[in-house]
């Protein structure tokens, strides 16, 4: 689980820093998507080893989730802690699974309207990938599906950062807080760093 989550993040900035290029302009940003098309049979492997990283993940955060309810015989809403606030029942624990699930319903959306093109696209057709980047990102579905999927993102990963260090067997009391700022930070970047697409591309 710890394994599959890092090499996604390490695929989120990758894939963040390639749309960033967006900043800098259609000629860039053209370049740039050719050039990743130039080689279709690499990419398709890429793609492939991505789905099967992102399906393990999954598939594994199912099967925690009900190895967990099992061994705990008993739901959240009988949490055994004994302070009695909410921050003490809604446990970040809690909301990885939901989390994790509006994040796969950002992807549906992003990957209809980027790759599979289930939605209606035909108004794109012939458009430059600058172009239709921008255009996506001006659909109102788009922007309110993927500035919330973005908040999904960042509540996922900034507990999912930490949890993935310490079960590797990567945490020590001394560092333990830098993990969890470290995480926080990371996902903050991400978050905002995707949202910032969004925000520019209705100035365009």
């Amino acid at each position: 689980m710890a394994i599959t989550g890092l090499l996604l993040c390490g695929f989120l900035v990758v894939h963040l820093a390639g749309n960033l290029l967006l900043f800098a302009g259609a000629e860039a940003y053209n370049a740039y998507a050719h050039k990743l098309h130039d080689n279709e049979d690499l990419l398709h492997v890429a793609e492939t080893g991505l789905a099967l990283i992102f399906f393990t993940h999954l598939y594994l955060a199912f099967k925690l989730s009900a190895e967990n309810r099992i061994a705990r015989g008993r739901g959240y809403a009988e949490n055994q802690s004994k302070r009695q606030d909410l921050i003490s029942k809604v446990r970040p624990e809690s909301w990885m699974l939901a989390t994790g699930l509006g994040l796969l319903a950002y992807m549906i959306l992003h990957l209809a309207d980027f790759t599979l093109e289930f939605r209606d696209t035909s108004h794109y057709e012939g458009l430059a990938p600058f172009d239709k980047a921008v255009s996506l990102l001006n659909d109102p579905i788009s922007i309110i599906g993927y500035l919330v999927g973005f908040a999904f993102l960042f509540a996922h990963l900034s507990h999912g950062i930490s949890s993935a260090f310490q079960s590797l067997g990567l945490n020590h009391p001394k560092y333990n807080a830098v993990i969890k700022w470290s995480g926080l930070a990371f996902a903050l970047a991400l978050a905002i760093g995707n949202a910032s697409l969004v925000f520019w591309a209705q100035s365009q």
